[in-house]
């Protein structure tokens, strides 16, 4: 099993090319996170290319805060183009609960086989069709709470489910860890969440999904610790952050990751 620190510098040596469909308030965000992590985003989203570009991309990530008819159609089309090609992506079902129409695209992307779904609690909770007290994108549910719903969207997809949140979780139905990094301040920036997506996709690119997807958590996780530790609120920790993640290299993270394997 490698460690957490050679799937940074696997992505970093690559630079791989992850094409996201994400929502409008992610978007700059995320992109600004990707590159300071050494990762090449792209934010592709018209129906008329998404697929294309899902064929030629490294990984993709779904995002679906934002939705519309016609983002849907290109959710659906650039999945389908990756598992064609045989490339990861990941879903990130942001407040998948909250309506109708989110949980009938949630199903929708579901059934296309997500290499890794990553979410907060209720999403996970929600996606696996069970009742779940978030309140719109906010987790009303802790991470323990969403243990047997990650399993079972695991092993109904055959892929990996990151449930994150103070401590997060990660699962392929078979294997589990546990990833303790992170910072308080990191879920009072808005678009944090939705660029790990990004990172998640980043890592896993050519990669064993379940180990590359815990080693993004603790990387991420870590990165924000460093900036905790300059900022002294939001704002600065913005900065701070983005700076972290782009000095944070390999040995930081083999000595700075704090992973649980029960």
């Amino acid at each position: 099993m490698q460690t957490p620190d050679t799937y940074l510098d696997h992505m970093r040596a690559t630079a791989p090319l992850v094409q996201n469909i994400t929502n409008f308030v992610a978007m700059n965000v995320m992109a600004n996170v990707m590159l300071a992590a050494g990762a090449s985003p792209a934010m592709v989203h018209a129906q008329e290319e998404a697929a294309e570009f899902a064929a030629i991309a490294s990984a993709l990530t779904v995002n679906i805060g934002t939705l519309s008819p016609a983002w849907t159609a290109s959710m659906q089309t650039a999945a389908k183009a990756a598992n064609d090609r045989g490339k990861p992506w990941v879903l990130d079902p942001v407040a998948v609960g909250a309506t109708t129409y989110r949980r009938e695209v949630g199903a929708k992307l579901l059934a296309l086989n997500p290499t890794v779904i990553r979410g907060n609690a209720s999403e996970i909770i929600a996606l696996a069709g069970e009742g779940a007290s978030g309140k719109g994108v906010d987790a009303g549910d802790a991470v323990s709470q969403a243990s047997d719903a990650a399993v079972r969207l695991a092993r109904r997809t055959g892929g990996v489910v990151a449930v994150t949140g103070a401590a997060d979780l990660v699962t392929d139905g078979t294997r589990f860890a546990e990833v303790e990094n992170g910072h308080p301040l990191m879920p009072r920036i808005t678009a944090l969440g939705c660029s790990l997506t990004g990172i998640v996709g980043a890592f896993i690119a050519g990669q064993d999904p379940f180990e590359a997807t815990v080693a993004a958590l603790a990387y991420y996780g870590l990165a924000g610790e460093r900036a905790g530790e300059k900022a002294k609120g939001p704002g600065s920790f913005q900065v701070a952050f983005l700076d972290a993640l782009y000095t944070l290299d390999g040995q930081d993270l083999a000595r700075g990751a704090r992973i649980i394997r029960p």
